[in-house]
Formats: structure tokens, sequence, C-alpha cells
């Protein structure tokens, strides 16, 4: 049994973070204290206090608690706990079902549970990583409150270092070790906020070093890496990241974009994924306003492609930074909209005769081409006779 399952609180008093959400006063509270339970999907990232805060519901409400994995179960396994609801239901008991990575379960698995949350013989309480409103089964969804759990913060993970390594019943109190100052900085920086991870260190620290005083240098070679950050390369911070770094660029805030260009590499992003991006946005944001702009991004591009990591790096830092401090215009991101909602306005006008091909004889003879010159006055109009006049692209 490791530190991070002994060291489960069972109370709220034992809970440790998410103060936004069961603090003096807030609804979790309420929930709790005035027994009146309903389904709720928690999200938020690992470590947070989800499969905990879970449990303490269930706990200190009276509740009968069923854990389900969505990786590992399914239908069989639900029936079996709506069976068991309905003989609670008879005692008057609450049947409160957690099922952890419940963005896991296809939509017919949810639709199974979703009558059983909606006649409240179940209480669910949902965990995700992902964001629900592309997850979960919007059905389910309006039937549950959502709240967003945060990663814990360093006074929440220094509350919790002190309590592994003082409780003597439950922690590692009776080892009488401590931690460095500078060690239990980089702990809490490399756990990334989750909870679990740190502890595990922590753990491994105390038991596999003969050290009392726990150095940097410990926690150094128990993580074997610089740093540490949550990415993930299919999951919604991958998309948050992306949409920071060119809206940083957007903005011409050179640091920013950089900052994010390197958490992507450090998470293990595709280099040519974020050479794509860069290259769109040569032409969305910059365009005609630096018309040297896309000739780099698809030279960045190429350079990347032919020679790989890690070097490639520099090569989207130089890209990176150049598209940051180029001048910017949307002229031709706006005019292709612009001439894009024309089109569902007027989707089918006739191309007029004079623009249109001859390649055979009964198309010259009925004008097709007729009348075209190569070289026109000035403010000839090659759009469809409705839609003539109207301008699309301003400088």
């Amino acid at each position: 049994m490791n530190l991070a399952y002994k060291l489960r609180p069972i109370n709220l008093m034992e809970y440790v973070g998410q103060d936004e959400i069961i603090g003096e006063g807030k609804v979790i509270r309420r929930m709790i204290e005035s027994d009146s339970l309903f389904s709720m999907i928690l999200w938020g990232p690992p470590g947070s206090g989800k499969t905990t805060l879970a449990s303490i519901i269930a706990h200190e409400t009276h509740s009968d608690f069923h854990i389900l994995s969505a990786v590992t179960t399914g239908k069989d396994d639900l029936l079996k706990i709506v069976k068991i609801a309905k003989d609670n239901q008879d005692k008057s008991v609450k049947t409160v079902l957690f099922i952890d990575e419940i963005h896991r379960w296809n939509k017919a698995q949810q639709d199974v549970l979703l009558p059983h949350v909606e006649s409240g013989l179940i209480i669910l309480i949902g965990a995700t990583t992902e964001n629900p409103s592309f997850e979960v089964n919007s059905a389910l969804l309006s039937r549950s409150k959502v709240f967003i759990l945060q990663n814990l913060s360093e006074e929440n993970m220094i509350t919790l270092i002190k309590r592994a390594l003082t409780d003597t019943e439950k922690g590692l109190g009776g080892y009488k070790k401590t931690l460095e100052k500078n060690a239990q900085g980089l702990l809490i920086q490399l756990s990334g906020g989750d909870a679990r991870v740190m502890l595990n260190a922590l753990e491994i620290a105390v038991l596999n070093y003969i050290e009392k005083k726990i150095s940097e240098e410990v926690i150094k070679d128990i993580f074997q890496t610089k740093s540490s950050g949550l990415y993930d390369k299919k999951g919604e911070e991958h998309y948050n990241i992306i949409s920071a770094f060119i809206k940083s660029m957007r903005g011409s805030d050179t640091d920013a974009a950089l900052y994010y260009l390197a958490r992507m590499l450090e998470g293990g992003e595709d280099p040519k994924f974020i050479a794509r991006r860069m290259i769109i946005f040569a032409s969305e944001d910059i365009g005609l306003a630096d018309r040297g702009a896309l000739i780099q991004a698809n030279a960045g591009f190429e350079a990347v492609t032919k020679i790989g990591m890690p070097e490639s790096q520099l090569i989207l830092a130089h890209i990176c930074v150049y598209l940051s401090k180029a001048a910017k215009s949307r002229s031709v991101t706006n005019a292709l909209g612009k001439a894009k909602a024309v089109v569902y306005e007027y989707p089918n006008e006739p191309v007029p005769l004079h623009l249109r091909n001859a390649p055979t004889k009964l198309m010259k003879d009925l004008d097709y081409g007729k009348g075209y010159e190569m070289h026109p006055p000035k403010g000839t109009s090659y759009l469809p006779e409705k839609i003539k006049g109207m301008k699309f692209f301003e400088e």
C-alpha cells in the first residue's frame, strides 16, 4: 500500500485544496451538510483529489459507495450496481457511484447509466481529466453539475509533505527524515501539482536513500528529469497551449510565444505540428503585411523535416521569433471570409459570358468568351451580375 493511498483523507477536515468548492459556505460543503446529494462531474488534472473527494462525499453522507473505472469496466458491471442501488433504495440508503475517467465510456455505456441518474436511483460522481463538454453525453451532462478542480497550490503541497513526514501512523514519521528547502521546492515543481506523484517520489526518497536530510540531488535522481508539466498531446491542455502560442505571436509577445513553444517541446509535441501551425499563422495573421513570412514559415517546416530533433528546436524558435516580431494583417483572412459569406448568399450565380471558356463551336455561338479583353479598362468587374461592385479585400 503506497503512501498516497495511506494518507488519503477520510473527511473534509483532512482534505487539502479545492477551497473554491469545498470551503466554508461553498456548494459541495453545503450539499454534504444538508445531506442533499446531486450528481456531478469532477473535472481536473491528475492528482487533484477527485477520487478522494468522491469518497469523502459518500462517507460523510453515509451513502453506499461504489467505484468503477471506465477503462476496465462496462455495462455488466454497471447493471450489478444498479441492482444493489435498488436494494439500497428499499432500505432508504443512497448509492453513490464514482466512475473514474468517465470520458472513456462510450455513448452506449453512458446511455445505460442515464435513466438511473435521472431517477435519482444512483448519485453519479464522474471524474475526468478531459473537457466534459466534448467527452460526456450531453444528456448525462445536463443532469450533472460540473465542478472544476485545480492543480494543488504550493501551499497545499507543503501541507501534504509535512503531513507525510510527521505522521507516524499513516505516513513516514517513524523514519524521522526531513527535506532541504531547495529539495522541497524542486519536489513540488517536478510533481506538477499532482499530489500522487509528489507523495510517491517522497516515499522513494525516504525508503531508498540513507540520507536523513533529503537533498536536491536525491530528488533529481528520483525524477531523472529537469522539468515536469501538464501536457497531454491528445488532451485539452494540448489545445490550450497551442492556442496560447498562436495568440502570443498574434499579439507580438515574443517572450510568451517562446515560453509556450518551450512547453510544447518539453512535453514531447511533434515539431512538425508546430511548424505547420506557424505556416497557417503566416498567412492568416501576417498575410501581405510581411510578404516574406509565409516563405520563412514554409522554409522552417522544410528545415524541421530535414533536421529532426533536438536541433529542430532552434529552427522553430527562429521562426517563432520572426513571426512574433513581424507586422500583422488579417486583410487576406477577412477578405476570404467576406467572399465566403457572399457565396453562401449567392451560391449559384452564372459566370458572365465573356469569362467562360469556349472550347467548342456551339459555345462560341452562344457567346461564351465573347468580348473578353486581355487588358480591360480599369475598374472592369469580373463578378457575376447580381454582385457586381462588391468589395472583399481591403488594404
